[in-house]
């Protein structure tokens, strides 16, 4: 059995006993069906929920904690970063491959209530701003950039301002889970049913619509019957036919991000019954070089010994840019001066060189092009300019003091790691769509199975997923709980 395999569907004429009979069933409590689940009870909709691991959370609960929000926020107006909602649509449009201005300009103009809402919820971001170039906050603070805001060229398309937002939990992982906890207990409190251990199957259709979901518990089965399906059932990581298929580099050597129901079925549940999908080829892929920042003053080349990338980029933008490469292959290359060792040991040092042509000729690079390269860069750069890349001032220094060491940001050198960002297409309130743009009747997606915002691996924010998930999440809750009740 391939991992490509679409599921059957099921003709609700032939469904003899009805398990249930609800408003709306949601297939999976990550943050966006967690979302979707309690915004959808709280419009007075009876909600059940399907998750087949044994607690909620999926990949979700292995996040950071990070929520891309912006448009003035109170974190970001505590903290002195005066921002809009236009200049927030304008970055995002700006990084979109292909932007979907509705949903981009409705993520914008509801940024702010969202972030209530998180607040209200029991989210209590700190008001304090984490200024240094990082992964991820090393502590509590409320707010850092977490995307290419003030990388050119979007620095000149949009005012940059710092819209990732983190739940107030130290580290870089595990952060999310607390908001969940949140979503469970106001789940808890509307009386949403939540049925672990319980997946889904098959999508009931009637005519050209889904009534229902059956579904498998062990060696259990049945049906329910519902006006609505959300499928909010992560994304594809873990399916290693359909990751070979849509997104190769993440099928070579990457660490994949995600949890073992990552495995696409969310997706394949709606192609089911004729939905569309959006930028499967389309993936987040990282090995950061920093922190500390200052190796960020280096150069980054390929096997050529060619800039590619301005290096102050965030960390996946980079990274999508050496994926780009002949080989994938790239090295970062810094001088005495500027050299510290990277604090998370993704990427591998190789060596170091008492000048820059024993480098080169180390690497394996063509006779004089790192040379050129980087003489051409250090002129510039004592001058304060970058004019092949534009990297920012703070980020400029000559790379002249020798011994020189490399980093290798090779694939299968370095460590990176990945999940995909495409899926099904949606619209505006999460409905799912067939390939004329049609809305299937019933069916909506939500979350990292569903095509939203965050479509572009080189243009990815740490905390869209969260942010859109969630965002996305509620208005398909919102949406759903309105048609069973009208």
């Amino acid at each position: 059995m391939s991992g490509l395999d679409i599921p059957t569907t099921v003709d609700a004429g032939e469904v003899t006993e009805w398990s249930d009979d609800v408003d709306v069933v949601v297939i999976g409590f990550g943050i966006g069906g967690g979302c979707a689940a309690v915004t959808a009870a709280a419009a007075g909709a009876r909600v059940l929920v399907l998750e087949r691991a044994a607690v909620a959370g999926g990949t979700t609960s292995m996040a950071g904690g990070h929520f891309y929000l912006g448009g003035g926020t109170a974190v970001q107006q505590a903290t002195g970063h005066s921002d809009s909602v236009e200049e927030m649509y304008k970055y995002l449009v700006a990084v979109s491959r292909e932007p979907e201005l509705d949903k981009i300009r409705a993520y914008c103009e509801g940024s702010v209530e969202h972030f209530n809402w998180l607040e209200e919820l029991g989210v209590a971001f700190e008001r304090t701003y984490y200024p240094e170039k990082a992964v991820i906050q090393p502590n509590t603070e409320g707010l850092m950039f977490t995307g290419n805001e003030k990388v050119w060229p979007y620095k000149n398309m949009a005012v940059p301002a710092p819209r990732g937002h983190k739940v107030p939990v130290p580290g870089d992982t595990q952060g999310a889970a607390m908001v969940i906890d949140l979503l469970l207990k106001r789940a808890a409190e509307l009386g949403v049913q939540i049925r672990y251990e319980t997946g889904a199957a098959n999508l009931i259709v009637s005519d050209d619509a889904v009534v229902g979901v059956s579904w498998k518990r062990f060696n259990e089965t049945g049906a329910i019957r519902a006006k609505s399906v959300v499928i909010a059932a992560g994304g594809f990581v873990m399916n290693p036919d359909m990751v070979a298929e849509f997104t190769p580099k993440l099928a070579e050597k990457p660490f994949v991000l995600g949890n073992t129901y990552d495995d696409g079925l969310g997706i394949r549940l709606g192609e089911s019954v004729g939905g569309a999908t959006k930028h499967m080829d389309q993936v987040f892929i990282t090995a950061p070089v920093y922190p500390p920042s200052i190796l960020l003053t280096g150069i980054i080349v390929n096997k050529f010994g060619k800039r590619f990338v301005t290096e102050d980029g965030y960390h996946s933008r980079t990274s999508g840019y050496v994926m780009d490469q002949p080989d994938s292959a790239a090295y970062l290359i810094v001088d005495e001066d500027h050299m510290q060792r990277p604090e998370i040991p993704l990427i591998t040092f190789i060596d170091g060189w008492e000048t820059v042509e024993e480098m080169e000729a180390a690497l394996g690079i063509p006779t004089g092009n790192l040379v050129e390269t980087l003489n051409n860069y250090n002129e510039h750069a004592a001058n304060g300019e970058d004019p092949e890349f534009h990297k920012q001032p703070e980020f400029l220094a000559p790379q002249d003091k020798g011994p020189w060491g490399a980093f290798d940001l090779t694939l299968g050198k370095a460590m990176y790691s990945g999940f995909t960002v495409g899926g099904l297409a949606t619209d505006i309130n999460g409905e799912v769509l067939r390939a004329d743009g049609t809305a299937i009747g019933g069916l909506y997606a939500a979350g990292a199975c569903a095509s939203n915002i965050a479509q572009d691996g080189k243009g990815y924010a740490s905390g869209t997923q969260l942010g859109e998930g969630s965002f996305f999440g509620r208005r398909a809750g919102a949406h759903a709980a309105a048609k069973a009740k009208g």
